[in-house]
């Protein structure tokens, strides 16, 4: 009784919460990783504008954005959409397809504010282009890691819900006769 086998029929409940804990685990490794892609590839985007002539001077106070700011709100935003996919493959039967969608509406919203700044041309347009920059990196990581970990393949996976195919499906006409 008190061999290795006998803990298995004890664990088994267990093993679906270790399960999930694995996956929410290798959600957020993964997605940390990428936000580190993603600010070093903000960082050196912007450093590479700086180096292009945009000063990056916003008229509201006059001030310049440091590069270091770029990395830090890269940064954050970047653990905000860990957060939501974590908490999407916890609570959604379809994580990744709504994952992109939040995150794609998010990234179009954060296009706003540099249209809307007053800055001159080379500005905005350096601005819109580094807020895609984190998107193009974060969004296809986390979704194509969401849908390893759900068991769900975007658009052509496993089907739920009202999806899902009836009773007989999959077999032949002869067989059901």
């Amino acid at each position: 009784m008190n061999s290795m086998n006998d803990a298995e029929g004890v664990a088994g409940p267990a093993m679906g919460q270790t399960s999930h804990a694995y996956r929410l685990r290798g959600l957020a490794g993964t997605g940390l990783v990428a936000t580190l892609a993603a600010v070093l590839a903000t960082t050196l985007a912007a450093a590479l504008a700086r180096a292009a002539g945009v000063d990056f001077e916003v008229p509201d106070g006059g001030e310049t954005i440091p590069l270091s700011g770029f990395a830090v709100v890269t940064g954050f935003f970047s653990v905000v959409g860990i957060v939501i996919a974590v908490a999407l493959l916890r609570w959604s039967a379809r994580p990744a397809e709504r994952f992109v969608w939040t995150a794609v509406s998010l990234t179009a919203i954060s296009l706003v504010p540099p249209l809307l700044s007053g800055a001159d041309t080379a500005t905005i347009t350096a601005l819109l282009g580094l807020h895609l920059v984190p998107a193009a990196v974060m969004i296809p990581t986390l979704a194509r890691s969401l849908r390893t970990r759900s068991g769900w393949r975007f658009r052509t996976g496993p089907t739920r819900g009202r999806d899902a195919p009836g009773p007989g499906a999959g077999t032949s006409a002869r067989s059901r006769a």
